[in-house]
């Protein structure tokens, strides 16, 4: 049965960048026109949207503006209401995830051979697009997820960029099979990571500011857990960095083995000091960055999420909340991830 689609949605707009904690909010929420679906697209109504730290980065300006007056948010679940010209994929009601991956070109060099998260012509949802911090959104149906059954959906908002970009970080860090990993910051993305290596027999020692977060690394079942700048208590195979300071990546570097790699994740990091060659990359060290992921990286992570039970821990807003969240977020020393109620499953 066709669902009766709204003119008008509720939905939360950036009117000005700048920071969350100013005299004035950068975000409200307002009144905007639902978005109609273009060619290849799904319109979603929106059951849950997570709460990013990309959000904050878009909201506060730290990323360039791409859209004026923008929704954000990019790990949205909801259900498909409507279709627009020549999409087959999905039927009414499916359940399916939008992710920050919106759009890539699928001919340049980098689509061609696999790499198509480098495509210089990619789009991003809640950068590029609308995203999900609204009541209705639209994707292009080839670059959205079939979402494991079992995953309710708070439970799944995570996963479409806090798992997948986690997951291909991890990849990226070349973790040899029984290693050692270190993970800086320990927010949405690395206690996801966190899962994952565990349940392949990985040892994993956590580095993050806040206490409760090294409370809750420990709890679920890393070996150590201290401060961003402590020396690791045994040298380390691999390491990857979630937390948007550059400052960390010279203690980060001291403390992997001779051949490690370290991965540094965000899509925004504050600048990195001046390295001395001989204390920080000799020794065959591998620095290297993550930009995005493939769309195989989130078909292989939410395979994986189902088989291993990787399921984040989740603090549930109400919409008109989302302020309230993103602030949450920014602050750190949160045990999981923050996901906005939207409406009901």
């Amino acid at each position: 049965m066709t669902e009766e689609i709204p003119a008008t949605m509720k939905a939360w707009t950036i009117t000005t960048p700048g920071p969350l904690d100013g005299p004035t909010s950068p975000i409200k929420l307002t009144n905007k026109p639902v978005p109609k679906p273009q060619r290849g697209e799904v319109l979603v109504k929106v059951i849950t949207c997570g709460v990013c730290h990309t959000d904050l980065h878009v909201t506060e300006g730290d990323l360039p503006v791409h859209k004026e007056h923008l929704t954000p948010g990019h790990e949205i679940v909801g259900k498909v209401v409507a279709f627009g010209p020549e999409t087959s994929r999905f039927n009414l009601g499916d359940r399916i995830g939008v992710p920050w991956f919106r759009h890539a070109c699928g001919v340049c060099e980098y689509c061609r051979s696999g790499h198509e998260n480098l495509c210089p012509h990619s789009t991003y949802t809640g950068w590029d697009h609308d995203g999900g911090y609204a009541e209705y959104v639209t994707v292009p149906e080839g670059f959205a997820y079939r979402l494991p059954e079992q995953f309710d959906s708070v439970t799944a908002a995570p996963l479409l960029c806090a798992g997948i970009i986690g997951y291909r970080s991890f990849l990226r860090a070349n973790v040899p099979a029984g290693g050692t990993l270190g993970l800086y910051g320990f927010g949405g993305s690395a206690h996801l990571t966190s899962q994952l290596a565990l349940a392949q027999g990985i040892e994993v020692h956590v580095f993050t500011r806040g206490k409760d977060a090294q409370r809750f690394a420990l709890e679920l079942g890393c070996a150590s857990a201290q401060g961003v700048n402590d020396q690791s208590p045994v040298p380390l195979d691999s390491a990857i960095t979630y937390a948007p300071a550059g400052t960390i990546v010279p203690h980060a570097l001291a403390n992997l083995k001779p051949g490690g790699t370290l991965a540094c994740a965000g899509i925004h990091m504050t600048d990195i000091p001046q390295l001395s060659y001989q204390d920080a990359i000799f020794h065959e060290k591998n620095l290297t960055s993550v930009e995005s992921n493939t769309r195989r990286d989130g078909e292989e992570f939410l395979t994986l999420a189902a088989r291993l039970n990787i399921a984040p821990t989740t603090h549930e807003y109400p919409f008109d909340k989302a302020d309230e969240a993103m602030r949450r977020v920014k602050h750190g020393d949160i045990e999981g991830a923050c996901v906005l109620r939207i409406s009901n499953d």
